[in-house]
C-alpha cells in the first residue's frame, strides 16, 4: 500500500530523510516514532505529495510518485485522510461544515454529503455537535472534528501527524480506539508519534527515526 525505496529528501543543506526503505501493507496499522526533528512529519507529507522526494522511488496503493502531475496528485490525495497536528479547522464554520469541506471540493452531491457527514460524525461520537462552532469545543472534541473530515471520504489510507501531541491521557485513549475502529474497517492507518504511550502493547508495528534515518523496528 506504502513503499518507500531508498527514499531521501533534503532542505538547503538539511537531511530530512536518508536511504529510507519501508512498507505498510494494505489494512496494516502502524507508528512511525523518534523524537522531534527525526522525519516523521516528512515523511508523511511524502505520501501525500506535500513534498516530493529528492532521490528514491515511492508508490502508494497503484501511484508511482515520481509519475504523478498536477492533474493527478489531487486523484492520490481523495484516497488519503490526513489528521494534522495543528487540527487546521475553520472556526468561522460549524463542525458539518468543516467536515463536509472535504467533499463540497469535490462537487459531491447536497444529500450525500449530508448522509457521508453524519456517519463519519457518528463514527467519532459527536452526530451531536453538528451545529457547534470549533470555538465551543474541547480540544479532544477538535481533534475528533478533524478525525471526521478524515474518513468522511471514505479514504484507504488515514495519516496523523502527532494526533494526541496536546490531548490528556483519557482523550488520548479515546482517540486511539477510534484510531482503532477505523483500522477495523479495513483502512490502512499510519501514525507518526513521539509518545510511546500511544502504541505501548498495542502489538503493532513501530518504525523508529533518528536523523532521518530509521533505526529499529519493534511490535507495540
Amino acid at each position: 500500500m506504502i513503499h518507500f525505496q531508498e527514499v531521501s529528501k533534503y532542505y538547503d543543506t538539511n537531511t530530512a530523510l536518508r536511504n529510507i526503505t519501508l512498507s505498510i501493507e494494505k489494512g496494516e496499522m502502524a507508528f512511525i516514532t523518534g523524537p522531534s526533528g527525526a522525519g516523521k512529519t516528512t515523511l508523511l507529507k511524502l505520501i501525500y505529495a506535500a513534498e516530493l522526494p529528492d532521490s528514491g522511488k515511492i508508490t502508494i496503493a497503484k501511484w508511482e510518485m515520481d509519475k504523478l502531475d498536477g492533474s493527478t496528485i489531487p486523484l492520490l490525495r481523495r484516497t488519503i485522510g490526513i489528521v494534522f497536528q495543528d487540527f487546521r479547522l475553520l472556526f468561522n464554520k460549524n463542525v458539518f461544515d468543516n467536515v463536509a469541506l472535504a467533499l463540497r471540493v469535490r462537487n459531491v452531491a447536497e444529500k450525500e454529503i449530508r448522509e457521508e457527514v453524519f456517519a463519519a460524525l457518528k463514527m467519532v461520537n459527536l452526530r451531536h455537535k453538528t451545529d457547534s462552532f470549533p470555538s465551543a469545543l474541547s480540544g479532544g472534541e477538535q481533534q475528533r472534528v478533524v478525525i471526521a473530515r478524515a474518513i468522511v471520504g471514505d479514504p484507504t489510507i488515514l495519516l496523523a501527524d502527532e494526533p494526541t501531541g496536546n490531548l490528556d491521557t483519557d482523550t488520548a485513549t479515546g482517540i486511539m480506539n477510534t484510531f482503532k475502529e477505523i483500522n477495523a474497517r479495513g483502512t490502512t492507518v499510519l501514525i507518526a508519534t513521539h509518545n510511546r504511550e500511544l502504541f505501548r502493547n498495542t502489538g503493532k508495528r513501530v518504525v523508529k527515526l533518528d536523523g532521518g534515518t530509521v533505526t529499529a523496528e519493534e511490535k507495540g
